[in-house]
């Protein structure tokens, strides 16, 4: 049954000039690396001449000698040892710059006429900034604000000493102790002081077994002819079963 369809798949013809395949074929030759490259290969088997005085030549050799560092340093080391002039070290120019540079950028040397000067300092006494300190240090001394008094000799029986003996003895803490001084050391019991016997006495006012007396400590009789016994014999005898 499939037998003629199988047969028939495999003889499909389709035309060389379809859209579809002319575009499969301009898209392979923009992606093919061989296409993208065959010119630049075709240039390299032709082969290139190029003279030693081309322009490009001689601008490449001019670059590579200014970045050389040996033509770089060249005319340099053809000067070393050839300074002709200069008797010494100090007369020559190049090197009284540097010196002079080294001496601005020097700590020491900029502040060294600083130091030798402020150690000579001459001020004279009468000046207003020193007698304005002077003052001051009168004012905060402790020892011009202090003058201690010098030490007075009284008779022991002047009126003055006796009256300020009993002043003092009635302002003295231990004089108003030293009748209580017998009493150091002395055991004492609690037991009947005013504290301890109102704490009895407030216990007792809240001690609910003395303020209530329970029911099973009075003696109480019933009566057997009151109304309510008799009543609730009477019930009693209407409901026995016996």
């Amino acid at each position: 049954y499939t037998e003629a369809w199988d047969a028939d798949k495999k003889s499909i013809h389709v035309m060389p000039d379809t859209p579809d395949i002319l575009l499969a074929r301009a898209n392979a030759a923009n992606v093919s690396k061989k296409l993208y490259v065959q010119a630049w290969e075709e240039a390299k088997k032709k082969g290139y001449d190029m003279r030693a005085d081309a322009i490009p030549i001689k601008t490449a050799k001019a670059s590579r000698d200014i970045a050389s560092d040996y033509k770089y340093k060249e005319t340099h080391e053809k000067e070393k040892g050839h300074y002709i002039g200069c008797p010494s070290a100090k007369e020559d120019p190049k090197l009284a710059l540097a010196a002079r540079a080294m001496a601005l950028q020097n700590d020491r040397l900029y502040k060294k006429a600083y130091n030798d000067s402020k150690t000579q300092v001459h001020i004279p006494v009468d000046a207003l900034s020193v007698q304005a300190a002077k003052e001051c240090q009168t004012l905060v001394s402790d020892i011009d604000y202090r003058q201690y008094l010098h030490q007075w000799t009284c008779l022991p029986d002047q009126n003055d000493v006796i009256h300020a003996r009993q002043a003092y003895d009635l302002q003295s803490d231990n004089v108003y102790k030293s009748d209580l001084e017998w009493l150091r050391g002395i055991g004492w019991l609690t037991e009947g002081s005013v504290d301890v016997v109102k704490a009895k006495k407030a216990q007792e006012l809240l001690n609910d077994r003395l303020y209530r007396t329970r029911p099973e400590q009075l003696k109480f009789t019933s009566i057997t002819d009151s109304p309510d016994v008799v009543l609730a014999k009477t019930n009693a005898m209407q409901l026995s079963d016996v």
